[in-house]
């Protein structure tokens, strides 16, 4: 069988310095119309979550409408310093539930709820809270604007990364077309005979135990499982590609044999070389969304092996 590609670490750091210079023409040439109309609508929630509590001063007594209400329930959670989120708020408050009907059923919930967000109010944004005062024009005016523009930033930055990965799967998967492989519907493969034929892909189906964005059978009847990785930075490539990427490789190794799996990843963005080094080592075949010919090329070479 055909070795898949085994980067020098020249070649990676060449191929890295391109991903990232990539990545900073894009971030220059994004628009700011995502993070204005975010900015927009949060501000709107901010001022009804004020409006409903008096500025704050009467959480305890509107809790309840403030809790049901799914936009002054998101306002509610940046509070914190820092935000918290849904999943966090019923850990810590012990609350089984954020559905607006549980709530209703459990007042006690709610006023654990709203103890665990003043714990962690800013104090910075809202210091009249603690004070147990009205705010002044300027503190109100203040908060509002701040924690609009905080979660306006948190959105803009999430569905940046969102929008990405997914015009990084739209183009492997042009690509896959491009170049003669056929699309197969989604599925579960738990035996090397459920993967799609060969010349097939899948896209976003369990492989094992884990997900993978693409199932593809190379031609020799091997197995390649692609996950897309976008990173905005060195720090986030770990977590990108070291402990997810680099983890399915090895546990798809370990379930299916490391002769019928080729686990591969797709990268864009910025990443530290160290880390690609790792990633290679653990047996993770790593190509670039700069350069997909290269991937396609070695799906090739299976065919004519």
């Amino acid at each position: 069988m055909i070795r898949p590609p085994d980067w020098t670490s020249k070649q990676l750091a060449s191929d890295c310095c391109q991903a990232t210079e990539i990545f900073r023409r894009k971030r220059m040439e994004e628009p700011l119309k995502d993070y204005v109309e975010a900015f927009d609508h949060y501000h709107a929630n901010v001022e009804g979550l004020f409006k409903a509590t008096v500025d704050l001063t009467r959480l305890d007594q509107a809790a309840l409408d403030v809790l049901t209400d799914p936009k002054l329930l998101d306002a509610f959670r940046y509070l914190g310093g820092p935000p918290i989120s849904d999943d966090d708020l019923k850990t810590i408050a012990e609350a089984a539930s954020l559905n607006p009907k549980k709530l209703r059923e459990d007042p006690d919930a709610v006023s654990r709820i709203v103890r665990v967000v003043l714990m962690g109010l800013d104090r910075r944004r809202f210091p009249w809270v603690r004070e147990r005062r009205e705010p002044n024009e300027n503190e109100r005016n203040a908060a509002v604007l701040a924690s609009a523009a905080l979660m306006a930033a948190q959105r803009a930055s999430t569905k940046r990364r969102s929008e990405s990965k997914k015009e990084q799967e739209a183009c492997v998967e042009a690509a896959f077309l491009g170049a003669g492989l056929v699309k197969v519907p989604t599925r579960r493969v738990e035996t090397v005979a459920q993967a799609p034929e060969s010349g097939q892909f899948c896209a976003e189906s369990l492989l094992g135990t884990r997900k993978a964005d693409f199932i593809l059978r190379l031609w020799d009847q091997r197995i390649m499982p692609v996950e897309c990785k976008v990173s905005n930075s060195a720090t986030n490539s770990v977590k990108r590609l070291n402990n997810d990427a680099a983890v399915k490789a090895e546990t798809w190794k370990s379930d299916f044999g490391k002769t019928q799996v080729v686990p591969c990843a797709v990268l864009g963005g910025v990443y530290k070389l160290h880390n690609l080094e790792d990633a290679q080592r653990r047996g993770l075949v790593l190509f670039w969304a700069h350069d997909l010919e290269a991937m396609l090329d070695w799906i090739e070479k299976t065919r004519q092996a």
